[in-house]
């Protein structure tokens, strides 16, 4: 008779640790490959090749179209909330002028009714007095405060009189955001960047796919190297060039133009998967059994 292990034991009442392992419930890790990773020609919003493209000054690659539709919405939305808030601060002042108005009304009845009640208002402990200092003849009038009391009467407990939460809209935030840094971002801080292509007869016949250079040393460009573009003018160098030539001769190698240190934008990179090129690129997936139903709840994986 084989031993009871947890590996070959099918005759308990619950799951053991190798029965969940083996229906994939637990923490599962993957380490995310070169496919999972956006390439350094690839817009970070549609994640296809860029179509003039244009860069922030952080080093994050749009396409032109996708950026500007990407602002538009932004401010449409910007927008709906400030409606939302102004309206919200309408209605908040409307109420408030309501509750005034009925305040006063009702200190001028208490007023009129202790001047011109059938019975005055007396000060001594032993009569018997209402909530509202009446008594005698404005009994009356008692009873429809307290029908008024029980009409607004906010109570969890009765349907007709729960009470609502009224929803607060805050204040929006009237800048625009980059989709990928989360930094504040402005139409006009944008500039296009040109890539150069490798147009030899020897790159053309092995592949289809458009391939860049660098236009100093004429390396391929890959995710690999670490890529810089000048706000200037818009050309972009392999790190390697921008450091040792631009950052000296403070111009720029394809047209000349005058660049400072300042205008040398580092630009976003995806990776390329390997443990050496100082990405922690890893994916988790926690998968637990629900309570009763027999259901395996999944948390979304997480990349570190």
């Amino acid at each position: 008779m084989p031993q009871r292990h947890s590996k070959n034991n099918n005759d308990l009442a619950f799951f053991t640790y190798e029965e969940k392992r083996k229906l994939g419930y637990g923490t599962q890790k993957e380490r995310l490959g070169k496919d999972s990773i956006k390439p350094f020609d690839a817009c970070c919003l549609c994640l296809k090749p860029f179509i003039d493209p244009m860069s922030c000054q952080k080093g994050h690659v749009f396409c032109k179209e996708c950026i500007l539709e990407c602002l538009l919405s932004q401010k449409k939305d910007i927008q709906r909330k400030l409606a939302a808030r102004a309206a919200q601060q309408k209605q908040e002042k409307e109420e408030e002028e309501e509750r005034l108005m009925l305040q006063k009304a009702k200190e001028l009845d208490a007023f009129d009714q202790q001047n011109h009640g059938a019975l005055p208002q007396y000060s001594d402990r032993n009569y018997s007095r209402d909530k509202n200092g009446f008594h005698g003849a404005n009994s009356v009038k008692v009873t429809s405060y307290e029908e008024e009391a029980l009409r607004t009467m906010k109570a969890f407990w009765l349907p007709s009189a729960t009470p609502e939460a009224s929803a607060k809209v805050e204040a929006p935030s009237t800048t625009t955001t980059c989709p990928e840094g989360k930094e504040k971002l402005k139409l006009k801080t944008l500039f296009p960047i040109h890539f150069t292509e490798d147009t030899s007869e020897q790159k053309k016949s092995k592949s289809l796919d458009t391939t860049y250079i660098c236009p100093s040393c004429k390396v391929s460009l890959t995710n690999t190297m670490s890529l810089v573009a000048l706000n200037t003018c818009g050309h972009v160098f392999c790190k390697k060039c921008a450091d040792r030539f631009m950052a000296v001769d403070k111009v720029c190698l394809v047209c000349d133009k005058p660049c400072k240190e300042k205008n040398l934008v580092n630009l976003e990179k995806g990776g390329t998967g390997y443990a050496g090129h100082g990405d922690h690129l890893e994916a988790r997936d926690f998968k637990h059994l629900g309570s009763g139903t027999g259901l395996g709840l999944v948390r979304p994986a997480t990349k570190t």
